[in-house]
């Protein structure tokens, strides 16, 4: 029995779960989230955190009445539960501009992409691919909450050596592959990225991450068009009053 009196709602995972070891509390593929209060909006306008970049993770966290490991959490799924967490603090409706254009939409009727779930095996966060031009045998994961930090803090680390460094998407390729011809070593997979890994390998790989990556349909139609675009998601997001 949750040890909060103010009202929670169980949030469906875009990943259902899959991805997690099944003594994670996450491979439930729900998540219990409380209703955003005052305490969360002073987490909100806090400065600090707006300033260091951490004040929608200290809000998550703060909202999770689940007993979990916040760095465990695959990107996907952490923006559900961002989602989730707007139309509970402030209700479905959502206004931005797009390409100079108003456009609404309600938040609230925002779905969980499709996903196919013959891709995955329970419990296991790993998944094969065979870059197709060089048909090197790869393997891969989602990146995790916590996989997002150390790529941050590596990429800061380098731009502290040099400023007009910027290699983040090799960065995060080096986290996201875990084995190059069944060699699991990192040292191996990062000088595969630097040395060996061709630029159309590099987006057929990506390509298909996105295909399989479970994640909230954040995206719309906008005006005259057939092909769907992100939802922008912007200061307005969680400060509606803006």
């Amino acid at each position: 029995m949750t040890e909060f009196k103010f009202p929670t709602e169980i949030i469906e995972l875009p990943s259902k779960g899959l991805v997690y070891p099944k003594d994670n509390p996450l491979s439930s593929g729900k998540i219990e989230l409380k209703y955003m209060t005052a305490k969360e909006e002073d987490i909100l306008t806090n400065q600090s955190y707006i300033e260091k970049g951490t004040v929608i993770d200290r809000l998550l966290k703060s909202l999770i009445v689940s007993k979990i490991d916040y760095n465990d959490i695959i990107v996907g799924d952490k923006n559900a539960i961002m989602v989730a967490a707007r139309v509970l603090g402030y209700g479905g409706e959502y206004k931005f501009t797009y390409s100079d254009e108003e456009y609404e939409v309600d938040l609230g009727l925002i779905e969980n992409r499709e996903l196919d779930e013959t891709m995955f095996n329970q419990g296991q966060n790993d998944f094969a691919f065979t870059l197709p031009h060089t048909t090197t045998p790869i393997t891969f994961k989602l990146l995790t909450h916590g996989d997002e930090l150390k790529i941050t803090q590596e990429l800061e680390g380098l731009r502290r050596l040099n400023k007009d460094a910027n290699p983040e998407l090799s960065t995060r390729l080096k986290y996201m592959i875990t084995s190059v011809n069944g060699e699991t070593d990192p040292p191996s997979v990062r000088k595969f990225v630097d040395t060996a890994l061709l630029a159309r390998d590099s987006r057929a790989l990506r390509e298909y991450v996105n295909q399989i990556q479970p994640d909230v349909d954040l995206t719309f139609f906008p005006n005259n068009s057939n092909t769907k675009k992100p939802i922008p998601v912007n200061i307005n997001f969680f400060w509606p009053e803006v």
